[in-house]
């Protein structure tokens, strides 16, 4: 089988989680290896993502590992098995991996929620918020590149599954770029708002436990909870987070960052009152 040169983040996740079932079983790559009549390489490039794996082959690992969790074993079935093509690849080579590998987490996703501190999250923004966050980027941007990302994150916003944010009243009140801009996003939030599959919650400055809410972060669901993905922007780059005890860590931050937010309808009269101020 051909090796991938760049596996997704997805295809890398399906080899975390059989690496995990195989160290949980207390197996070395070597012992996998012969359960399935292969080399420690096979097993290496497969719990690494560079190598695909059959059905066939996933479920027997997860026989030979005690995985009783069938769901689970479905789950992974399906990672292995799925040869969608998405909208996102017409983007591959012409914007940064994670770009992709975050557009294809979403398409998957059950439900979405987002932690926003200093800007409205991306599949919330105008195009000419996104234009202005992408234009103070350090190195500066192409033309061409500014255009390819403004293009990559409308298709981003054509989503239908849950989505739930909550934004700091910071957020909403710093100016990207001028007064129009920012009173078109904050209208635009209004009706978001509105949509059937999406929740918009605002934390005031006025509201007490603001340190509960100090950290930018966006939790995408998976099929199962154990297959959720935390996504966080750092200056190394996006880093992508599944540890089960780090996932729980996050589902706690975001319930309490709920408890600190004003409810969807007194949010909005928010957001509408500070777009009049402007």
């Amino acid at each position: 089988m051909v090796l991938r040169r760049e596996p997704t983040a997805r295809q890398v996740r399906l080899g975390a989680e059989l690496r995990r079932l195989r160290e949980a079983a207390g197996l070395t790559a070597i012992e996998a290896a012969a359960l399935l009549g292969a080399n420690r390489v096979q097993i290496t490039q497969i719990e690494s993502g560079l190598s695909g794996v059959s059905e066939q082959r996933v479920r027997r690992l997860a026989s030979h590992y005690a995985c009783t969790d069938e769901k689970f074993t479905d789950a992974l079935v399906a990672m292995a098995t799925d040869r969608t093509r998405g909208w996102w690849e017409e983007y591959r080579g012409l914007l940064p991996t994670s770009f992709l590998d975050l557009s294809e987490l979403e398409h998957h996703a059950r439900f979405q929620r987002h932690v926003a501190i200093l800007y409205v999250p991306g599949l919330l923004q105008t195009e000419d918020y996104s234009r202005s966050v992408f234009s103070a980027r350090l190195p500066e941007l192409t033309s061409e590149e500014l255009e390819l990302r403004i293009r990559h994150r409308r298709a981003r916003q054509q989503f239908t599954t849950p989505y739930e944010a909550v934004i700091h009243e910071a957020a909403l009140r710093i100016r990207v770029s001028d007064r129009a801009t920012s009173r078109a996003q904050l209208t635009r939030l209004c009706e978001l708002s509105k949509a059937d599959h999406i929740t918009v919650r605002v934390i005031p400055f006025d509201l007490d436990g603001f340190a509960r809410a100090s950290s930018t972060m966006t939790y995408l669901g998976g099929p199962l909870p154990k297959l959720d993905t935390v996504v966080r922007d750092a200056l190394h780059g996006t880093a992508f987070i599944d540890s089960e005890a780090q996932l729980d860590t996050y589902r706690t931050s975001f319930r309490k960052v709920e408890d600190a937010s004003l409810d969807p309808g007194q949010s909005r009269e928010l957001m509408h009152r500070l777009a009049k101020e402007l």
